[in-house]
């Protein structure tokens, strides 16, 4: 064995030196490995030196050496350095330029990081109360997410939860519904309470509906009842205290005499 198969790789004495706490070090390696442009390891060097530089509060050089592995166009590590700067951004509040990282992650298109950049690009949308972009960004996490059912199940509990609060609980059923068909063991139970809640708020929409369509007092009392018995499932107890109001004092004799008979359950 010659002494140079016996030599370390400079990747692997900057990894150890990074590791055993000599931040200069390790920098002082990958510096000089990022600068080569004919170097195999420039692109992986350079998001070392991110990294790096980062830990020792150089959040600008960081920056500078993510860019640098970024324009390198390397599927891997040029992915990896548009993450950092994406992830970095958005714990400085810096939601643009979160964004245009991500967007970056997208235009390089490694499959792997793919779908963590739309569901980093929905969570942006929503805080920016953007909620046709987020719900479109959800849905490609969904589609491009590939053999990950993870993902894609992580995705579609977003994008219902997301349904739901505009008020589609119809779509946000269908959503879960497909999931739960490919959904790992251990997501199943959380869908299920999902699709039990988006069939809640169907089922409290149903209610109100009948109760509007002004059927015969039996069957308006009964809507009545059941939908004030739901909304506090929901957390909307005073919705249901004006459901029963409305019920209790309406003009129809009829109606108002049935509402207190159900009503009269609770005493």
């Amino acid at each position: 064995m010659t002494s140079s198969e016996l030599e370390t790789p400079p990747l692997d004495t900057a990894r150890r030196l990074a590791e055993d706490g000599d931040l200069e070090g390790a920098a002082a390696i990958l510096t000089e490995l990022a600068a080569d442009p004919d170097g195999p390891d420039r692109a992986q060097a350079a998001v070392g030196l991110a990294v790096v530089l980062e830990e020792r509060g150089d959040v600008e050089g960081a920056r500078a050496a993510a860019r640098a592995a970024l324009a390198t166009g390397h599927p891997e590590f040029a992915a990896q350095a548009a993450c950092h700067l994406a992830q970095g951004f958005e714990r400085e509040g810096r939601a643009e330029q979160a964004r245009g990282a991500w967007q970056a992650v997208l235009g390089v298109g490694t499959p792997a990081y793919v779908p963590l950049a739309h569901l980093a690009l929905a969570r942006l949308a929503a805080e920016a109360e953007d909620y046709d972009e987020a719900e479109s960004a959800l849905r490609s996490a969904a589609e491009v997410a590939g053999g990950d059912d993870e993902v894609r199940v992580h995705a579609a509990q977003q994008l219902a939860d997301l349904l739901l609060e505009r008020g589609e609980p119809g779509a946000a059923a269908e959503v879960l519904l497909e999931a739960l068909e490919s959904a790992p063991g251990d997501m199943v139970a959380r869908l299920r309470v999902q699709l039990g809640i988006a069939h809640l708020e169907l089922a409290c929409a149903e209610f109100a509906q009948a109760v509007d369509d002004g059927g015969d007092a039996a069957t308006s009392g009964l809507a009545i009842e059941l939908l004030a018995r739901t909304l506090p499932l929901r957390g909307r107890l005073d919705d249901a205290d004006r459901v029963w109001a409305y019920g209790l004092d309406h003009e129809d004799e009829a109606l108002a005499g049935e509402v207190r008979l159900r009503h009269g359950r609770d005493t």
